[in-house]
Parts: structure tokens; sequence; C-alpha cells
């Protein structure tokens, strides 16, 4: 409270006070009793203030409480001592009402004190509790005794743990997947390179005839097309991830475009032994999407399933409606997906039972830059259940 507010209070008091007392006694005592009450306001109002500009020199909040107390406590009696005196009273009425005074102080004392001493456990409660917190730990709940605003305080300090806590947790899922990645690349790229730096040295010093430097120089092709593409698909995600796209939407015929795909991933299909199918029902409706992008997908993932289909297996592209939205699923007739890697598929050079760096052929990126495409499109892709083989589901806005 401002000087100005509470002076205004005190102006506010005295005349309510002093009126009714002149109504009762008269005019006299009515003035005695606002010159009474003014000298006494004013000295503990000032006292209080100075006491609240104080405070860093007074310490403690518990030294503060007891100052304050004994300021008011003290100066009153000081004051109802002097008026007693100068309205002649009889010593015996002086000291009655001097030790009636001193009597509703100490209870008024005690009874603060009561009250303060919750609210300075509750203060050291949040305290201890805020402390901890900046010593790392995140376990700890701070509670206090009444449903007040160091109640709200503390509420709002076991947010902050919580959603500290949360922070951290994405913050070390985020470095361990990092780290991974990084031994994924670090992995994907040593191989190549290793080969690379044979096949060059054999080259260089002259090592072999001519056929031979021919087909070494054939297989360091393969090698460098594999960093290209490795390379290229880890642009691609990076861009993807950070939000930078600039693509077109437009309306896409999802059975002109999976029947585009498949016919064009049929010749390798064919030299694997799998049959390729599209089964996707004329009439479901056009998607919102980029077609290349959507193809991108496509391609990945009948892809990868071919590869994970033995020979005289099959790989089917089927495409429904569903509400408000479109389902294209992949599946084949492999080894499957298990149930606790179904939610990592989609990881950056995830490998079912083998870890994360990537073995034979492909970037490792295929499943992880599908994820990001069909998610920049606005929609989600999974593996679904199925009794045999894997399913790979994902949904696409219908156009308007």
């Amino acid at each position: 409270m401002s000087a100005r507010s509470t002076a205004l209070v005190l102006g506010l008091v005295v005349a309510a006070g002093s009126g009714a007392f002149a109504l009762v006694y008269g005019p006299r005592d009515g003035a005695l009793m606002a010159l009474f009450m003014l000298g006494c306001g004013a000295l503990v109002l000032g006292g209080a203030h100075l006491l609240a500009r104080r405070r860093r020199v007074v310490g403690a909040l518990s030294r503060q409480f007891v100052a304050g107390i004994s300021l008011a406590i003290g100066l009153v009696t000081l004051g109802v001592g002097a008026i007693a005196l100068l309205m002649f009273l009889s010593p015996h009425d002086a000291f009655t009402m001097i030790l009636l005074l001193l009597f509703a102080g100490v209870l008024s004392a005690c009874s603060a004190s009561l009250l303060a001493g919750g609210v300075l456990d509750d203060i050291e409660s949040v305290r201890d509790g805020l402390a901890a917190v900046g010593e790392g730990r995140r376990e700890i709940e701070i509670t206090t005794t009444a449903h007040d605003e160091l109640a709200e305080l503390a509420a709002a300090a076991n947010r902050m743990t919580s959603q500290l806590a949360a922070g951290e947790a994405q913050r070390d899922a985020a470095e361990g997947a990092r780290r991974d990645l990084i031994a994924a690349i670090s992995h994907d790229l040593r191989t190549p390179l290793t080969s690379l730096r044979l096949l060059t040295d054999a080259v260089e010093d002259d090592l072999v005839d001519d056929e031979t430097r021919h087909r070494y120089i054939e297989q360091m092709s393969v090698h460098i097309r594999s960093l290209s593409a490795l390379i290229e698909d880890l642009f691609e995600l990076s861009r993807l991830e950070a939000g930078d796209i600039q693509w077109s939407m437009q309306r896409v015929r999802l059975e002109d475009l999976v029947q585009e795909t498949v016919e064009a991933m049929r010749p390798q299909a064919d030299a694997e032994g799998v049959v390729v199918a599209a089964e996707v029902a004329a009439g479901i409706g056009p998607a919102n999407a980029n077609p290349e992008k959507l193809q991108r997908v496509l391609f990945n993932l009948i892809q990868n399933a071919i590869r994970h289909t033995p020979a005289d297996g099959s790989v089917t592209v089927a495409a429904e409606s569903k509400g408000t939205c479109l389902e294209v699923e992949v599946s084949d007739t492999g080894e499957g997906v298990k149930p606790d890697e179904r939610d990592r598929v989609f990881e950056p050079f995830f490998r079912g039972g083998r870890g994360a760096a990537r073995s034979g052929e492909g970037t490792g990126l295929g499943l992880t830059i599908c994820r990001a495409i069909v998610e920049a499109h606005g929609g989600e892709i999974w593996v679904a259940d199925s009794p045999r083989g894997a399913r790979v589901r994902f949904s696409l806005p219908r156009a308007a």
C-alpha cells in the first residue's frame, strides 16, 4: 500500500471514529479522540512504512513479523497511556486500560505468530523445493499447508519441475538419437570409403591388369553412387525436418498414380521373383498432395517391400476412402515386422534385430523420408497389424 493510500485510509478511520465519539460524548471529546487516533495512527503507520523500506536491514521474515507487531503494540500502548494521563483518569483506571491493552496486544502477537509460522513453513518448503530443483532433482513435489497464494506458487513450481523433467527427457532422447544417427552415418560412410581407398590404391600402384582395373573402376562407381544417394537423402531429410518445404499441392487421382508407380517397379519385382500388383477401386476420390513427393513415398515403400519379400512372394498396393481422408497401404508376404519394433522402423538407419547401422541395399533413410513427407502433407504413417508379412499404411487429406 502506498503512502497516499495509507493516509487516505487513516483519515477515513479517524473521521468515522471521532465522529461517532462526538455524537455520543460531545464535540470536545470527539476532537480529543480524533487527535488521539490521528497521533497514534500516524506514528504506527509511519513506523510500518519505515520498517517496510528497511526490510533488508531487519533480515528474515520472522524478524520482520516480530518487528512489525512490536512496533504496533508498543506505539499504541504509549499513545493510550499518554491519552489516559491527559484525560486525568485515576491511576487505577489508567493502569487497567494499559494492562488490558497489553493483554490484547500479547494475544494479537501470539495469533499473528501462529499464522506467520504457517506462512513461513510454506515459504521454506517452496524455497527448499526450488533449491533441490536447482541442484538437478526432478522427482520432488512441493507441498503447502493452505490453499492460498503460496499454494499457487508451489503448484506453479511443480508444473515447472515437470516441464523441466519432460524437456530434459526429450533433450536426452534427441541427444541419444543424434549420437545413433552419427554412428550410423559414420558406419555407412566408412564402408564404401574403405573400399574406395583400397581399390584406388590397387589401381594407382599398377598391381592389377587392365581387365581387373576396369572391374575395380566399375566397383568404385557403385560406391560413389551409393555415397551420392546417401548424401542426397540426408540433405532431403534435413530440409523436411526443418520445414523447408515449397511444394505445390494439387488434386491427385490415386488410382492413376498407384498404377503408374507399380508399373515402374514391376521390372525390379520381376528380377527378384516377386509379384507386384495394384488394388485401387475406382472413384475413391482425389487426394490433396504433391504427386512427385507422393510417388517418392510409394517408390520407397514398394522397394522396401520387394527387398524383404522372398521369391514367389507378392507385394500389393491398395487405397481406400476413410472418412475425411484417404489411406494407402503397401503390404507384402515377407518376414514382417516384430510388434516391439513397429514404432522404430521409421527411425533413420534402423534395422530390426540388427541395431541402428545399415546393412544391405539402400541408404537406410527411405522409411524416415516417407514419414517426413507424409507428415508434411498432414497425414500419418504406421505399421498395421498383419497375420503375414508387413503392412505399412499412410493417410492423406482428401481434396476439397
